[in-house]
């Protein structure tokens, strides 16, 4: 079985969109997993509230994952998520960089991360965020087009 780190070496190097898309999902999988099944299934219930759009439910039950296990980097990326969905921004870069501190090669922390900043009108900060990001997986599908866009939006503000 492939190691996080063997994953992001290849992810460093791929190009075609396939394999980035089959190595992240192996990396997601790794992510994914507790190593606990009673956690799993409140993953699970978390990944559920989150699809069907309820953030109070979806956030209520990562914040009881994360009180159980604090270094589990998925829950505090997923309820980032959550609380970016609910517009809840300050929130969200809070739990994403608890994400980061614990796995600072979070590609979705990253990219959620540089969004709020675009969102936020911090286009120099959320550049230098996805220059990081294209450091892990600079083929990354739709991310050159992002930082083209950041870097007219830094030229049209000079």
């Amino acid at each position: 079985m492939d190691t996080l780190d063997d994953l992001f070496a290849r992810l460093r190097a791929a190009t075609s969109p396939a394999e980035i898309a089959a190595l992240q999902n192996g990396i997601w999988q790794l992510w994914l997993a507790t190593g606990e099944r009673h956690l799993d299934k409140q993953l699970e219930m978390g990944l559920r509230a989150l699809a069907a759009d309820d953030y109070t439910q979806a956030i209520s039950i990562f914040t009881a994952l994360l009180e159980e296990k604090p270094a589990f980097a998925e829950a505090w990326n997923k309820r980032a998520t959550a609380y970016y969905l609910r517009g809840e921004y300050r929130a969200s870069l809070l739990d994403i960089a608890q994400t980061l501190q614990r796995e600072p090669r979070h590609f979705g922390a990253l990219s959620g991360w540089a969004t709020i900043l675009q969102v936020l009108g911090d286009y120099r900060a959320a550049l230098r965020v996805l220059r990081r990001l294209e450091r892990l997986c600079p083929h990354l599908p739709g991310l050159q087009a992002r930082l083209h866009e950041l870097r007219d939006q830094l030229d049209e503000d000079m």
